[in-house]
This record gives structure tokens, C-alpha cells and sequence, in this order.
């Protein structure tokens, strides 16, 4: 079972945030942490937008890339990346990444997915996006794993229903709801990634704070990650 810490915008764009949550996850028990790689203005709407402002402050430049990259190869813990275009694919394979991942709102973006697709490399795939049935073909060499997810932030309980989702298909759960419970109960039921925001404060401005797990949230999923490996 593995444990990915979607630390996405929430470094707020300070590089020193940053190093201090990558740290601060891997001593709470995430094997991996995740950003996000974007051309803010290209991604992002311009229009009926109040986070845009905050959206371009975020965006990583490719030196920030390679020394987020590099702290995390220091201290002995996976960096990956969304990349939303080719050119930030390009920036991954140049500090050798050893899989992708394609967030939910890249799943019909065919440009990217075949740029994904030449690295042969494995690909996580989220899918709170896909409403096309069944999984998506991806034509992939490489080894192509999919999570459950749904695209709301923050999603309830109540729309998620896990206790009819087949972790025999699906390889984990992204979740997008407050708290761990929902975490916790798909890693029962045999997920086996949990991927979730993380944050050191719920209270720091930014769009996705509120609904990421802090280090303590971290630190008893990552507990009840191992009890479960002792009990199955």
C-alpha cells in the first residue's frame, strides 16, 4: 500500500514552503509527494477566476522543478509530477522520473496523454473526469494503473460511494474529501494507493488547503496503513 501526498499549489509558491512539506511528509509516513506542473494562464481560466492571481504565483519554473526534484532524492522520498503539457513532460524526463501521473481534467487531453504515452513509462491515472464508461484506452507501453476519484473540492462522503467501487480494478483512491475517513475505508477495502492533498496548515490561503490532510491526519493514516498489513 502506498501513500502519495499531493502537495499540488499548496507550496503557495514559496520554494522554503515547499522543502518544509516535502520534509515534513516524508517524516509522517507519505512514500511520495506530487506537484503540479502548468503554464498557469493556459491552464487555468482567465475569466470568473478569483484564485488566477494565486494560480500564476504557483506555477513551478523548471529550475524549481529540478531542486523540488532534487530534495526529494536527498532525503529519500519519490518526487512526481502532473504535467498538464509536452514541454513540462519534457522537464520530468530530464530529471528521470520513473512514472507520470495524468490528473482527472487531462483524461481527453490526447496531445498530452500520447506525449505520456512515448516515455513508456508506468502512468497514474486519475479518473473523476472520464464519464466515457468503463476505463479509458490508453496506449501506453508502459504499465497503466487507474484511481477512483471524484472531482469535487471538497467532495462528501455521501458522493463518493466507496463500498461499490472494485479496487481489484481500480489501483486506489484520490480523494478529495476532508478528513481521512474516506482514505481510510478504500485502503480496507483493497486499494492499494491512497492519494491525497497535504498541507501544514487547513488555515493558509489557497484553494485546496481546506481539504487536505495536515502531518497528524498523515501520521494515523500512515498508522492505520501498517496495522492493516498486520491484520490481512
Amino acid at each position: 500500500m502506498e501513500i502519495i501526498a499531493e502537495i499540488g499549489q499548496n507550496h503557495n509558491g514559496d520554494m522554503d514552503l515547499a522543502v518544509k512539506m516535502i520534509k515534513s511528509a516524508k517524516e509522517c509516513g507519505a512514500d511520495v509527494v506530487k506537484f503540479q506542473l502548468y503554464d498557469a494562464r493556459k491552464l487555468f481560466p482567465k475569466v470568473n477566476n478569483p484564485w488566477l492571481r494565486y494560480n500564476c504565483k504557483t506555477e513551478l519554473s523548471r529550475d524549481q522543478v529540478r531542486y523540488l526534484a532534487k530534495t526529494c532524492k536527498d532525503i529519500g522520498i519519490e518526487f512526481l509530477a502532473s504535467a498538464f503539457d509536452a514541454e513540462r513532460v519534457k522537464w520530468l524526463e530530464g530529471i528521470g522520473v520513473r512514472r507520470h501521473k495524468i490528473a482527472s481534467r487531462s483524461i481527453k487531453d490526447k496531445k498530452l496523454i500520447a506525449s505520456l504515452c512515448r516515455t513508456k513509462k508506468p502512468l497514474l491515472v486519475s479518473l473523476g473526469m472520464w464519464d466515457g464508461g468503463g476505463f479509458p484506452p490508453i496506449p501506453s507501453e508502459g504499465e497503466v494503473r487507474f484511481l477512483y476519484c471524484i472531482s469535487k473540492y471538497p467532495a462528501r462522503l455521501s458522493d463518493l460511494g466507496i463500498k461499490k467501487v472494485d479496487f481489484t480494478k481500480y489501483a486506489g483512491f484520490s480523494d478529495h474529501t476532508i478528513g481521512i475517513s474516506a482514505a481510510m475505508a478504500a485502503l480496507a477495502r483493497g486499494a492499494r494507493i491512497i492519494e491525497k492533498h497535504f498541507t501544514l496548515d487547513k488555515n493558509m490561503y489557497g484553494p485546496d488547503h481546506k481539504g487536505s490532510m495536515v502531518p497528524d491526519e498523515l501520521k494515523v493514516l500512515n498508522r492505520f496503513r501498517k496495522d492493516l498489513g498486520r491484520l490481512l
